[in-house]
This record gives C-alpha cells, sequence and structure tokens, in this order.
C-alpha cells in the first residue's frame, strides 16, 4: 500500500462506521456526539499538532498529525464531504498558481 492509499482506506472506515455504527466503536461515539464534539476534537488536535512542532519532539508530531487527519476525516464524512472533493479543490488551486 502506498503511503497515501491509506487515507482512502480509512476514510472508507469511518463511512462504514457511520452507516453501521458498532458498539464501543470511537468512531461511531464520535459521531453520534454531534457535529460540535467533532469540531472540538479537529481543533484539539490541531493544537496538539502546533505545540508538538513547536517542542521538536518528532514522533508526537506524527502522532498528533496522525490524530488530526483521522478526526479531520471522521469531520469530512459527517459533513458528506469525501478526501476527492478536498483533493479537487487543492488541485483547483494549484492549476491557478
Amino acid at each position: 500500500m502506498s503511503d497515501l492509499t491509506f487515507f482512502g482506506t480509512l476514510e472508507s472506515i469511518v463511512l462504514e462506521r457511520l452507516e453501521n455504527p458498532r458498539p464501543g466503536s470511537y468512531t461511531a461515539n464520535l459521531v453520534a456526539a454531534g457535529t460540535k464534539r467533532i469540531a472540538q476534537k479537529v481543533g484539539e488536535e490541531g493544537v496538539e499538532l502546533s505545540l508538538a512542532a513547536v517542542a521538536g519532539d518528532r514522533d508526537e508530531l506524527i502522532d498528533e498529525a496522525a490524530d488530526l487527519i483521522y478526526h479531520m476525516i471522521v469531520m469530512l464524512a459527517d459533513q458528506r464531504i469525501s478526501l476527492s472533493e478536498v483533493s479537487a479543490r487543492l488541485e483547483a488551486r494549484h492549476a491557478r498558481d
């Protein structure tokens, strides 16, 4: 699996958990808590990522980046926005530069 392929796999897992919540699933519980809670987690992880960068802790930075990306994927899925849509927007912006 290429380095970026797992993002699509993770998106599929998250979508599956939204459609078929499993008891005890963190993803299902997070989505059940609502958009406000998902947004809080995205914000928390963004701050933690920034602090890890300032601290210069590479392993923590990788962990926090993973947490932020996961929570971002959950937020996008909750809002019915795909990673493909985000990628297309980035590609369109790049084409203008």
